[in-house]
């Protein structure tokens, strides 16, 4: 690459939290943003994330939380989960040009490549829905192995909120802070690896601040951003259709 991006994901309708990364980017001097998906989902502002994603991404890929606003799409959802997308489609066809945001958000691409790299929402394998959890290096070892065939350098996921790396061959998930550079990932073009840059509105791995990273084509930089998390969880309490767990979690990052 001949200059540096920042790789966002699943900013799940949270404003504040986004409007901390998108300040942060901008404060770093980083020009281009491409997100990952789940631009919507769970969180109360969908149609502001939405309009700011619009405004401030060069690349948006589909999440399943963007698929599933398709009618019908929630039904693979816990109920929690299936009463916040309900919800969320509506609100956003409820707000002027909803239509037409729908239509947008339905023909967003599953995937996409840059220089034998692959940019996805899931899985290099399942670009959309499939989750690649931290213990598959040891419980599921097959389904890691599955997903190499399908880039040839890096993939970079979001998905399960979980910030790290995946090396191929090798038997653990990193996360940034066991990296031999805190935070730092490098990039020798060697070893295929899939990079999950973490959640930028309901980050799960016990840290409760926005997670995102920039990339330059020879290292991967994952960058925590503080915010006012206890804003989203009130707007959340404000909503029926919108379970408490919902804003309650995103204090503990969790």
């Amino acid at each position: 690459m001949e200059h540096r991006c920042a790789v966002i994901s699943d900013i799940h309708a949270n404003l504040a939290a986004f409007q901390a990364v998108l300040a942060d980017i901008e404060k770093i001097g980083v020009r281009e943003i491409w997100c990952l998906g789940d631009i919507v989902g769970y969180g109360p502002q969908p149609v502001e994330c939405w309009q700011l994603a619009k405004q401030h991404c060069s690349i948006i890929i589909k999440g399943n939380h963007e698929n599933a606003l398709k009618p019908g799409g929630g039904e693979r959802f816990n109920p929690r989960a299936r009463r916040a997308i309900e919800w969320t489609r509506g609100a956003i066809a409820a707000a002027p040009g909803g239509s037409e945001m729908l239509a947008e958000i339905a023909e967003l691409p599953a995937s996409f490549q840059r220089q034998g790299m692959l940019f996805v929402h899931g899985s290099p394998r399942e670009p959309t829905e499939e989750y690649l959890m931290p213990g598959d290096p040891v419980r599921n070892p097959g389904k890691l192995e599955a997903q190499y065939p399908h880039f040839t350098y890096y993939a970079f996921v979001g998905h399960t909120h979980f910030p790290g790396v995946f090396e191929q061959g090798e038997t653990r998930f990193c996360p940034p802070s066991e990296m031999l550079m805190d935070n730092i990932y490098m990039l020798d073009g060697e070893v295929p690896a899939i990079i999950n840059v973490g959640s930028v509105g309901q980050p799960r791995d016990h840290n409760p601040d926005s997670c995102y990273v920039t990339f330059d084509g020879d290292s991967v930089v994952y960058r925590r951003v503080k915010y006012d998390a206890n804003d989203t969880r009130k707007r959340i309490y404000t909503i029926p259709d919108l379970d408490d767990f919902l804003g309650d979690r995103l204090v503990e990052g969790r």
